[in-house]
């Protein structure tokens, strides 16, 4: 029993540092908003959007006058909004962002995972609300790439265009292999965070056709950004949505699965591209060629 125990520890401590370090508090690879100076970004809550009202907390910048888009972040798992504080800080003063803490992690509520995506995507709704004549360009990282392209069918009048980043639609590289298989053996011990992570990570397969569904429908112009030393998602999967649906696709070079810990420029620099794309002055540059797909109207090879 102590081998599982100090076992599960070391898997805790590895998810943590693939979620950008192990804790929001003391982490010297990747700042937190304490690290910029008072009036940079703010911590608020909101209620969610669904009938069990759950206090959701979120970073954001102030109110600027001045914003034409306000860039609307739906985080990976573990869900930590406070690993986006660096792109936060260097956003254009022309653009707000905000960035929750998911359902069931940190300190919004629920205590347990949330298992339904569609039932993320309306609790996070509320994120969408803007000020007059400002638009929406909804970001989806990792796992919340499914989350935020059911809020952009749910909620089509409010999202203007989208970007998603190292988008996780269940295709597993080696990294994420490894750590689900230890997820499930040690699940019960694991933190609450990355017990709720391998929850609803194994609740993601089924809930995939909808995605898929949801994601042929849309006609906001969408941007995929992957990193080229991605091993938790296969570059690949990427290439081959963004070739079958006609969709724009940035790779970086070096990048990692978390390009707002390595690549924030170049993240930026995917915001503004969909943000062109939805005003006009850019085309969608989809991939030439594409990887093999056995069944491409039913998203990529699935590698568990």
């Amino acid at each position: 029993m102590r081998g599982l125990k100090i076992s599960a520890a070391v898997l805790a401590l590895a998810l943590s540092a693939c979620a950008i370090g192990t804790s929001e508090d003391d982490n010297e690879r990747f700042p937190t908003s304490g690290s910029y100076p008072p009036g940079t970004m703010e911590r608020i809550d909101f209620t969610a959007g669904v009938p069990e009202g759950w206090r959701i907390s979120a970073l954001r910048t102030p109110a600027r006058e001045a914003a034409t888009w306000k860039v609307v972040i739906i985080t990976g798992t573990p869900s930590w909004s406070e690993y986006w504080a660096p792109t936060i800080a260097d956003l254009p003063r022309t653009r707000e962002m905000i960035v929750a803490d998911r359902p069931g992690f940190r300190t919004s509520e629920p205590r347990d995972a949330v298992r339904d995506l569609a039932k993320q995507a309306d609790a996070l709704a509320p994120m969408l609300e803007a000020r007059a004549g400002e638009r929406v360009l909804l970001v989806g990282q990792s796992f919340g790439a499914p989350v935020a392209t059911l809020m952009a069918q749910r909620y089509p009048e409010r999202v203007d265009a989208m970007v998603l980043v190292s988008a996780y639609f269940g295709d597993r590289g080696a990294t994420a292999r490894r750590l689900m298989g230890a997820g499930r053996l040690f699940h019960p011990m694991l933190p609450r965070d990355f017990r709720n992570s391998i929850t609803e990570m194994r609740a993601q397969t089924d809930q995939l056709p909808a995605v898929w569904a949801a994601l042929r429908r849309l006609r906001q112009p969408i941007v995929f950004i992957h990193g080229d030393a991605d091993t938790f998602v296969p570059l690949a999967a990427d290439q081959r949505i963004a070739a079958e649906y006609g969709h724009t696709l940035i790779s970086v070079p070096g990048g990692d699965h978390f390009l707002n810990a390595c690549c924030v420029p170049a993240l930026l620099d995917a915001f503004e591209h969909a943000i062109s794309e939805a005003e006009g002055r850019e085309s969608a540059q989809p991939p030439e060629t594409q990887p093999d797909d056995p069944d491409p109207e039913g998203g990529p090879i699935l590698r568990r």
